[in-house]
């Protein structure tokens, strides 16, 4: 068996977080990302026949029976990851009725998966159905996004149209929009249900007054488009109070989607 320290999809989980961190979105342990991987992927890191741990999930998660999930852990430091992964993260594995989950590596000395564990899963399978090649949930408190939760309407439409209208990039990389929340308390299953009725038509979803949690095929796609959200964000605070001379108008954003050849969501630009 190979040191699961040197696993590919390790070193990027911890590249990831530790740039999650930096850039101030994940304060203290005010975060979570998970990734799913195939057998093969870990296959190569786990001894046969290992001793695992199994913990209830609280929810019936049969979509994902079977399937290997690599997380971070509950109250685990976001700065402490890089330089300690085998505390701070672990590999889980969904058991065959849905129910449970088993510890395979990791969260050492009694350490879980993160609390909003049962919130990436719903929010898995609802991105699984809408995109097979989906893999990421990642949740952290991007500081303008969430200062935007609080002087903006919390509608999604009006949300994605300015988010839009604050730098070129934005429609294309998000031409779905983003959907809102409002506050809701976090750790539960209500919230974990009601953020995945919002992300099957999309990636990424605001919870008002405490952050983003977006999907994607790959980390670096999903902090990508965290990124440009955020920074779309940072603009509209930027400008907040200042007289608009000009923005990116509705028939330019939709001149932009059809250069690049992505599809603004139905409904959301003006005709």
């Amino acid at each position: 068996m190979n040191d699961m320290l040197q696993a590919p999809f390790l070193k990027e989980m911890c590249a990831i977080i530790g740039n999650m961190y930096r850039l101030g979105w994940d304060e203290r342990n005010g975060g979570n990302v998970s990734l799913l991987l195939d057998e093969a992927e870990v296959a190569p890191y786990l001894s046969p026949g290992g001793e695992t741990r199994a913990q209830p999930i609280g929810l019936f998660a049969s979509p994902l029976a079977g399937r290997y999930i690599f997380l971070t852990g509950s109250g685990k430091y976001f700065k402490n990851v890089p330089g300690d992964p085998a505390h701070n993260l672990g590999l889980i594995r969904i058991t065959p009725d849905g129910l449970s989950y088993e510890i395979l590596w990791g969260f050492l000395e009694g350490a879980r998966p993160t609390s909003e564990l049962p919130t990436h899963l719903l929010n898995h399978i609802a991105r699984l159905a809408a995109d097979p090649a989906h893999r990421v949930v990642m949740h952290c408190h991007p500081a303008n996004v969430l200062a935007m939760t609080y002087i903006h309407e919390l509608e999604d439409r009006a949300f994605s149209r300015t988010l839009w209208q604050m730098s070129t990039e934005c429609v294309v990389v998000f031409p779905e929009g983003v959907r809102v929340l409002p506050w809701m308390l976090c750790g539960t299953v209500e919230i974990g249900r009601e953020t995945a009725k919002k992300i099957a038509d999309c990636r990424v979803v605001l919870w008002a007054h405490h952050g983003i949690f977006a999907a994607g095929a790959s980390l670096d796609e999903t902090f990508g488009l965290v990124e440009t959200v955020e920074k779309s964000a940072e603009i509209f605070i930027k400008t907040r109070g200042c007289p608009v001379l000009q923005t990116i108008r509705d028939v330019e954003l939709q001149r932009l989607a059809d250069a690049f050849g992505v599809r603004v969501q139905p409904g959301y630009l003006e005709a």
